[in-house]
């Protein structure tokens, strides 16, 4: 086995790693040297073309199809240079007080956390867009919001240069999105960091990672890894894990520590979701422009958030419930369809977990609670309103039953749309925002981590990625992955130059 010895080494490059790595970068002139690993592969920017299918076998875990245990729940999982950020549409929230202050992580301060984020929006360009950019597809959310009784906000996104072309979650083809790959990640390696790509992390051993560095596959896309292909064991006074919240506690699992916190793989949740259509009567703007403009936060009154998107064809065609005619329908009135991705603020909940098989690979357990199956209804009636508002003529609602809602629905949608009618497998569910597994707290009964990502009796490894949260953050999540990473980032530094 090759051997090599770091300072620091990190595992992943998105959110989280790349955050850490350009913020340890400045030691690499003291001397220190780092190190950070990417399972995927670093694509060239011609390579980008947008393509559906193509793009989502290149940039996603399982082709964008993760599924849990039980096969009711699609993960969507980045697996390339940037992780998540090369996928994700760039929306930027900061935490909620609320949320931040019911983690209840001792040394966790929301203020810090804001602080940090709106740093990190400096920096990647978060802005709003101007009217002028803003597509039928948002206006239209917008319009219906305000004929529904509800008061749409505008994302911040993270884009320069943006040509619309709505292809956010299979890379931007333009390189207008400022994800770690464009930002963070450069940064770093201009400073010194090594980044490794095709780098699989076999598992964690005491101040040492086994990794397996994988050939190019044939006629696949992306540049060969930076390391001959093999197997390394690498050397480090410190590692830091940010690998995601699926990632990193299988990680960890299948690497079976001497002291490791029990809590390993708990608390995992997602903001599961599904996706809305209508149809209108007329043509409108929806598959150009920035797909995710606007979104209505009814998490702590509701437990749920509406966000405008407008996924590809594919995607779209599988989140419909049913077959035939009906299915055809909606599908064959592509450029007349309006968009809503709902999502279910969920709870850390006993039972939803990461876990390994025995092999080693990671496994989802996860079961929708009655409180997200209520959630997830009430955020499809609400849409409903707000797409006929909107002068839709037809709604596609996965939980009723039959999943059509004409305009002379309008007045029965909490009839029509009912709990009864969510089946688990039946209706499409998938999730982005994956959370947990990995968390802070006071101590190793309740936690992972503490506030600054230290693993409870394992002082030399830190956690920096979504995994980190108690519980779910309610929004987007990346700009407060980006502020715990470099919480971590700090600590680490203080450390490192001892």
């Amino acid at each position: 086995m090759n051997e090599r010895d770091y300072d620091v080494v990190v595992v992943g490059s998105g959110a989280g790693g790349g955050t850490v790595a350009q913020a340890l970068a400045p030691m690499v002139a003291d001397g220190l040297r780092v190190a950070l690993f990417e399972k995927g592969p670093r694509l060239r920017d011609d390579e980008f073309t947008g393509r559906e299918i193509e793009m989502a076998s290149a940039l996603y875990e399982d082709g964008g199809g993760f599924l849990t245990a039980d096969g009711t729940l699609t993960l969507a999982l980045g697996s390339a240079y940037g992780g998540s950020t090369v996928v994700y549409t760039g929306t930027s929230l900061t935490a909620p007080e609320r949320v931040i202050r019911g983690w209840g992580v001792p040394g966790l301060d929301h203020a810090d956390v804001v602080a940090r984020s709106r740093r990190y929006a400096d920096e990647n360009n978060v802005h709003l867009l101007p009217d002028d950019e803003i597509n039928d597809n948002n206006r239209l959310f917008v319009e219906g919001c305000r004929g529904a009784g509800y008061a749409a906000e505008q994302f911040p996104i993270n884009v320069k240069g943006c040509l619309g072309s709505s292809l956010c979650n299979l890379g931007c083809p333009n390189a207008a999105k400022q994800g770690t790959n464009r930002v963070q990640l450069p940064r770093a390696e201009a400073l010194g960091v090594e980044v490794v790509t095709r780098a699989e992390v076999l598992r964690v051993e005491e101040r040492a990672l086994v990794v397996r560095v994988h050939d190019e596959p044939q006629g696949a896309k992306g540049l060969p890894s930076e390391w001959a292909p093999g197997d390394y064991r690498v050397r480090a006074r410190i590692v830091v894990l940010a690998a995601g919240a699926v990632g990193t506690p299988a990680l960890l699992l299948r690497s079976a520590l001497p002291g490791l916190p029990a809590r390993v793989g708990e608390g995992f949740t997602c903001h599961p979701a599904h996706i809305l259509v209508a149809e209108h009567a007329r043509e409108i703007t929806n598959d150009v422009g920035h797909p995710k403009s606007y979104y209505l936060d009814r998490a702590e009154d509701e437990g749920f958030i509406l966000e405008t998107c407008m996924y590809f064809p594919f995607t779209t065609a599988k989140n419909l419930v049913g077959f035939g005619e009906a299915h055809s329908r909606f599908m064959n009135a592509f450029r007349r369809l309006q968009m809503i991705l709902v999502l279910a603020c969920d709870h850390a909940t006993p039972g939803n977990r990461v876990a390994i098989d025995r092999d080693g690979r990671a496994v989802v357990h996860y079961r929708f609670t009655p409180d997200v199956v209520r959630s997830l209804v009430r955020a499809t009636r609400a849409s409903a309103r707000i797409f006929f508002a909107a002068g839709a003529v037809r709604v596609h609602a996965p939980s009723a039953d039959p999943p059509c809602l004409e305009v002379s629905d309008a007045a029965r949608i909490d009839e029509r749309v009912s709990e009864r009618h969510f089946l688990p497998g039946r209706t499409s569910v998938s999730a982005a925002h994956p959370m947990g597994g990995c968390g802070m707290g006071r101590d190793a009964g309740d936690s992972v981590t503490d506030a600054w990502g230290r693993v409870h009796g394992l002082p030399w490894l830190r956690i920096a990625d979504a995994s980190l949260f108690p519980d779910s953050l309610e929004i987007n999540p990346y700009l407060s992955i980006m502020a715990l990473a470099d919480r971590v980032a700090e600590a680490v530094r203080a450390e490192a130059t001892r």
